[in-house]
This record gives C-alpha cells, sequence and structure tokens, in this order.
C-alpha cells in the first residue's frame, strides 16, 4: 500500500508532489453505468502506475464520480466532496459525473476541488490527475466540461472485476426528455459501443472467470439506435452464440428498460435466448396513465401491463422490479391508487421507490401541484409496505411452484453463502465450503423476513449437493 503525504497547501500557492505517485481513491455515487466507469478509470489508474485504494482511506488523490438524478443525490455528491477534502486536505480532487456535468461552476467553487471533469470524455480525468501530479495544484479550479457535440461513444472497457456480477456499460444516453429528469442534459444524445468491441469484452471477462454479465447503459434498449447496423436483440444473440458464454453457462441480464420499446419482436427474438437472465428491471415511474402523460413517458399503463404480460407468456419463471416515482406534481389520490392497483396486478418482485424531486430547470419543477414533502415521503411509505407484501408472495409462489434453480454465489461468511437466482431472488444457504463465484444447483424453501435488506425479504435455500451427501 502506498503512503502519500502531500504538503498542505496556502491559499496564495500551490503545492508541487514529489516523484512518487499519490494513491487514489475512487467515490461512485450513483447508477451502474458510473459504477462501470469507474471500474474502467481503476484499471487505467493501474496501468499508469497508480494505487488505487477504497475511497474511505486517506488517499493523495481522489476522483469523485457524481449523479444528479435526484436532489438528494446531488446533495450526497457535494457533500462527499467536502468530507473526503477535509480527511484529507492536502489530496488533490478531481469531480466528474453528472453533477459536474450539469453544474460545473458549483462544484469548481468548493474549496478544495482541483478539476472539475464533464462526461463527455470522462477518463480525462486520469490526464488531469497526471497533469496535477507534475505540476501541482492551480490556484483556480481547472474545468473541462464541453458539450455534448460529436455523437460518439468514449472508448473504455474492463478487463478485471471486484465483483461476481460483472457490468459492460454499451450505451450512454437518453433522448426521451421526460419531464422530470435532468440526465439527458447529463449524458447527451444516445451513443452504442460497437457490436465487435462489445463482443470482445463480454468474451474476455468471461475467460476470466466472470458468469454474469449485466449489459448496462443509460437506456440500453436504445442500443444500436446510432450505429445503424445493430440493436440490442442482435448483439443479445451475438453473445448469446459466444463460445465462451455457451461453454460456462453465463447468463446475459439486461439493464434498465422502459416498456414503450420492449416490443413483440424483440420479446420473441430474446426469448429463445438460453443465456438471457428471466429478470427485466423495468422503468415504469407510475402506475397511472395520467401521472405517466405528465412525465411525457412513452406508453400509458395499460401499454406497461402488456409488456409485462407477454414477458410472462414468453418466458417462463420470469420476475420483473421497477422504479417507481410517487408525489409527482399533481398527481392526486385517486392516481396514487391506480398506481397502487398497478403494483397489486403486476406483482414486482422488489420496487425501488422513490418521493418525487425536483430538479432545476426541468418542466416538472415548475408545475402546479406541487406535492408538500410529507405528503410524498406517506405515499412512498404506503407503496413500499405494499411492496414488501407482494414480495413475500412472489417468493411463496417461487419456492411453490419452481423451487429447483441454479444460483450465483456471491457472498461467504463461513456458515451462509448469498446469491441470486437467474431471475434475481436472492437466496441464503448454509454452505460449509465457499462458493463465491460458482453457479449450483438449489433448492428454494421458503422466504424469511429481513429488515436489514433493503426489500423486506429474502429467500432461504439449500444446496442440493448437501442434501445427496
Amino acid at each position: 500500500m502506498i503512503q502519500y503525504k502531500a504538503k498542505k497547501r496556502k491559499k496564495s500557492e500551490g503545492v508541487r508532489m514529489n516523484e512518487k505517485k499519490p494513491a487514489v481513491g475512487i467515490l461512485t455515487l450513483g447508477c451502474k453505468v458510473n459504477q462501470y466507469e469507474s471500474e474502467a478509470a481503476a484499471e487505467e489508474l493501474r496501468r499508469r502506475g497508480y494505487t488505487v485504494l477504497p475511497p474511505e482511506e486517506r488517499c493523495g488523490a481522489y476522483i469523485i464520480n457524481t449523479c444528479a438524478v435526484t436532489a438528494e443525490a446531488a446533495r450526497k455528491s457535494r457533500q462527499m466532496i467536502r468530507r473526503l477534502r477535509s480527511r484529507s486536505p492536502g489530496a488533490f480532487v478531481i469531480v466528474t459525473g453528472c453533477l459536474a456535468q450539469t453544474s460545473p461552476d458549483e462544484l469548481a467553487a468548493i474549496a478544495g476541488v482541483d478539476a472539475v471533469i464533464g462526461n463527455t470524455k470522462k477518463l480525462a480525468a486520469i490526464d488531469e490527475l497526471d497533469r496535477l501530479v507534475a505540476r501541482g495544484r492551480s490556484a483556480a479550479a481547472f474545468s473541462d466540461v464541453p458539450a455534448f457535440g460529436v455523437n460518439t461513444f468514449e472508448p473504455m472497457a474492463i478487463s478485471a472485476f471486484s465483483r461476481t456480477r460483472v457490468y459492460v456499460k454499451i450505451e450512454d444516453g437518453c433522448e426521451n426528455r421526460c419531464s422530470y429528469c435532468i440526465i439527458p442534459d447529463a449524458r447527451g444524445p444516445v451513443r452504442s459501443k460497437q457490436q465487435d468491441a462489445a463482443l470482445e469484452e463480454i468474451a474476455g471477462l468471461v475467460r476470466g472467470g466472470a458468469r454474469e454479465v449485466v449489459l448496462t447503459g443509460i437506456e440500453v434498449a436504445s442500443y444500436g439506435r446510432d450505429l445503424g447496423d445493430t440493436s440490442l436483440e442482435e448483439l443479445l444473440c451475438a453473445a448469446d452464440a459466444l463460445p465462451e458464454v455457451r461453454r460456462y453457462g453465463v447468463r446475459i441480464r439486461l439493464g434498465s428498460l422502459e416498456p414503450s420499446l420492449l416490443r413483440p419482436g424483440f420479446i420473441e427474438k430474446i426469448s429463445r435466448l438460453s443465456s438471457v437472465a428471466p429478470h427485466f428491471h423495468i422503468s415504469l415511474q407510475s402506475g397511472c396513465s395520467r401521472t405517466l402523460a405528465a412525465m411525457r413517458r412513452k406508453y400509458n399503463a395499460d401499454r406497461a401491463m402488456k409488456v409485462l404480460d407477454d414477458l410472462r407468456a414468453a418466458i417462463p419463471g420470469v420476475q420483473f422490479t421497477c422504479d417507481v416515482i410517487v408525489g409527482f406534481p399533481g398527481e392526486t389520490e385517486e392516481d396514487f391508487a391506480e398506481t397502487l392497483d398497478f403494483m397489486r396486478r403486476a406483482r414486482f418482485l422488489a420496487a425501488h421507490v422513490f418521493p418525487y424531486s425536483p430538479r432545476r430547470g426541468t418542466p416538472a419543477a415548475v408545475m402546479p401541484g406541487q406535492i408538500p414533502e410529507p405528503e410524498k415521503h406517506r405515499r412512498a411509505a404506503v407503496l413500499s409496505d405494499l411492496e414488501r407484501g407482494i414480495r413475500k408472495e412472489v417468493l411463496d409462489d417461487a419456492v411453490n411452484n419452481s423451487p429447483m434453480t441454479s444460483v450465483l454465489f456471491e457472498t461467504f461468511d463461513g456458515a451462509t453463502a448469498v446469491g441470486h437466482t437467474g431471475s434475481f431472488i436472492e437466496v441464503r444457504v448454509p454452505a460449509t465450503e465457499n462458493p463465491h463465484g460458482r453457479l449450483l444447483p438449489v433448492r428454494l424453501t421458503g422466504p424469511a423476513e429481513d429488515p436489514s435488506f433493503e426489500y423486506g425479504s429474502v429467500c432461504l435455500g439449500k444446496m442440493i449437493e448437501e442434501e445427496n451427501r
């Protein structure tokens, strides 16, 4: 471990670093895309001779990958900048990510920030760190946040991973312009990784031991729209045919999908692919058609329900998770009741429930009928309670109707192994040996309440090989 101490700077002078490169901590906030980009940055840092440490350790430099999707995410991003700077006063601080793209001047004004790098070329954060190490810091923060112009995907890839489930970023950007969302400003238009590059990255990760690959992006279903010669279903078909994927029985899991893009032809194609995990995260946002129209979503509640029905008809044992916003401007009690009814009928395995968060510059932020914060949080609590009850019913059904399954194990504490099924049910089994990274047959035995678990309950199980001994 590299220990690095930097001289505390005075306001009037910069600080030059010694010849040894500082240890770097990368703090990642927000989505799976940010997590992937931070992994790619960590690889590039190591390639250039830096040591990458957990961000909670004292480091000589920090790269903070921010989120701007909600006001709370933006607040946490600013808070972490100040916290890390306070912990290591002499450290270099480089800020990137979505908040850097949308609010560069605000971040550059925070004491101790040395550089603000936007989402157009994230790996430029490392170039700036090289410059800081070589020349020392300037009096004012350096800012490189150009507007989205050239419609190209920033080249980046990972060859190693620290998690059992690995992410491959295949797409960036979104053009939907939902009334509540700032992400099109933070991420720009749709840009896709070349199919050959994506397949090469997947194959390399599988050869390195990955047994589940999550294809991620800002709007995954839009993959290939800018390329003209491919699409998400074509990429999935090509990935399914990879010898590495076939040999090891690898799961290909999809990131968040908008219902309007899940058309019958797409569903029919992917239903035939053995590698595609029978789980879909649906970017629902509301179960009320009137609210969806106000959000400028491209579907109504009936269309969203048909997508779920079509997937269930095509893929046995499929499960769904979703995102839901409550307390959107103008949402009445009747509208909220429609969302509750939709959730009862949809029977999601889990739901991420968010109180509406106004984002400056979006149409929804100035809409009439803004809901008071206490009421938004009340509705979130009501929906979360309903979701937990539905989840237990879904798990009961899985245990009663399809108890024999396979689990990819991710953690082991010496007595209990934890992993997920292909349908994304979290399973805990007693184990005497560490099964980390292995796909093993399991018999589900029943759900168990666990207040520490994010969604309220998990499923218990037993190793088939243990039962047969």
